[in-house]
């Protein structure tokens, strides 16, 4: 009973703060049934078998500094001050730093990743943009200690971080769930200020704590595919982050989310089906197992709205006079990528080579954006993280990019002859986030970055654990005895 009581103060505190706020009861019991189900989600990530401090934090300081960059979009030292306290840890926690450099050109997450900052920086210099320089060299800093703490935990331990990332993840949705219950269940719903305004129809969080609900919508998939693929966890823990998948699918209206988890539908259909991979729940009827998350996603597809759904215009980016429907369909992202092109078109030599040197970011700037015409540019993100790669590291960052995805694949589908096939989460989180890099910028990390860690902590501790000695194969029906 004890160990209930702080869930039970978080759904009381939930209830009371949206009844002071609405004086409606109806609206304070449907918080606390938010409030319980954030409580739950709590309860799940904590009783996560395999999961370490270590990890957990590493992958709660890129979930907090997600959130952060919504929440505190004004305030950006907020920011830096959350990733330079998980600097200092991962400085501490990556030593010798030396012998996990030599390792992180083996991981395709870090091509992915890391690549594009050391370029931006060089672009950035040979320009005379010595700020920029600077900001990229900081950023790129801080993400390779992330990896670097990865790759000297793996090695280390010989343990698996990507549960405790996962952990984290669970963690992180738990709290935007709790802040967010008086709107879970509500029509229009607290947003950030800015463009997000207009997309209040869709879950954002709540009490100044937000988080993009494409984003959200990822961190709950890969969440799910980390756990639901996993015979190490029970069947009711499988179920419940399955369950979680759909209702924040549901409620972020992604589409970009539905991708991502029909993606990793149908490769973990073919895996069930085909009975390749040991590590996999032991299903004892594969076809309703193979059938549970496309269930979901059907539930999810009609609830939303079905084709409206998929084809409307969220951020009206794509309305500007004379936009095309793709541009609409696809919320302006066409029109960025065009805008991309044009630039590096017109920027020097040293830029095309090594990116977009504006901005430490690389972020993007359109006229016909659909802000007023009076007030400021927005500034966007590529949402796709080949152009996104191609914007902050030009061509030398877009072939790390293709690379390094190309490596990640490689390793999602090799089998290796010591360590047998990889683990089947695995497999099925690099293929169902191959088809996302089209509309989101997930693989190039960043603030961002918590599905991309938890992608390096299994790429890591599948090629880099230390294998244990093979024991040599004697002949049937000899005896042998040690040698004194």
């Amino acid at each position: 009973m004890i160990r209930l009581l702080p869930a039970a103060a978080l759904v009381v505190a939930a209830a009371i703060v949206e009844f002071v706020r609405t004086s409606s009861v109806t609206e304070a019991g449907e918080a606390a049934v938010a409030a319980l189900i954030a409580a739950g989600v709590a309860a799940l990530a904590l009783t996560l078998p395999g999961a370490s401090v270590r990890g957990t934090v590493l992958g709660g300081t890129l979930v907090l500094a997600g959130i952060l960059t919504w929440t505190s979009t004004d305030r950006p030292v907020v920011i830096w001050a959350v990733l330079g306290a998980g600097g200092v840890l991962w400085a501490w926690w990556s030593r010798p730093w030396l012998g996990g450099l030599r390792q992180v050109p083996r991981l395709g997450g870090a091509w992915t990743g890391l690549a594009y900052w050391p370029l931006g920086v060089a672009g950035a210099a040979l320009v005379g943009h010595w700020t920029v320089g600077a900001q990229r060299a900081a950023y790129a800093g801080v993400f390779a200690l992330a990896v670097l703490a990865v790759i000297a935990f793996v090695r280390g331990t010989g343990r698996d971080p990507s549960v405790a990332v996962a952990a984290a993840i669970l963690l992180g949705v738990a709290a935007l769930l709790w802040a967010g219950a008086g709107s879970v269940f509500d029509t229009v719903r607290e947003a950030p200020a800015g463009s997000a305004q207009g997309m209040r129809d869709r879950f954002w969080g709540g009490l100044g704590l937000f988080y993009h609900p494409n984003s959200l919508a990822g961190l709950a998939v890969i969440a799910a595919i980390r756990v639901g693929a996993d015979r190490a966890f029970g069947l009711a823990q499988r179920l419940a982050v399955t369950g979680l998948a759909g209702l924040l699918l549901l409620l972020s209206n992604s589409r970009t989310g539905l991708v991502f988890a029909g993606g990793a539908a149908v490769v973990h259909a073919f895996l069930v089906l085909r009975r390749r991979r040991a590590d996999l729940p032991d299903y004892r009827r594969r076809w309703p197992a193979a059938a549970t998350p496309f269930l979901v996603l059907v539930i999810v597809y009609v609830s939303s709205g079905g084709l409206d759904h998929l084809t409307r215009d969220r951020f009206n980016t794509g309305a500007s006079p004379g936009g095309s429907p793709v541009a609409a369909a696809t919320s302006g992202r066409t029109d960025t990528w065009r805008q991309v092109w044009r630039d590096w078109e017109d920027a020097p030599l040293a830029e095309k080579l090594f990116g977009n040197a504006t901005t430490s970011r690389a972020v993007v700037t359109r006229l016909d954006d659909g802000a007023p015409p009076e007030g400021p540019r927005r500034q966007l993100n590529t949402d796709n993280a080949a152009v996104g790669a191609f914007r902050r590291g030009g061509v030398l960052g877009a072939a790390a990019f293709v690379f390094g995805v190309g490596l990640l694949v490689v390793h999602a589908l090799r089998r290796r002859r010591a360590g047998g096939w990889p683990a089947a989460w695995f497999t099925v989180g690099v293929l169902a986030v191959v088809p996302t890099i089209a509309t989101e910028d997930w693989m190039l990390g960043g603030t961002n970055g918590a599905l991309w860690l938890l992608l390096v902590a299994g790429e890591a501790y599948l090629v880099l654990r230390p294998t244990p000695p093979v024991e040599p194969k004697l002949p049937v029906g000899i005896l042998t005895t040690p040698v004194k």
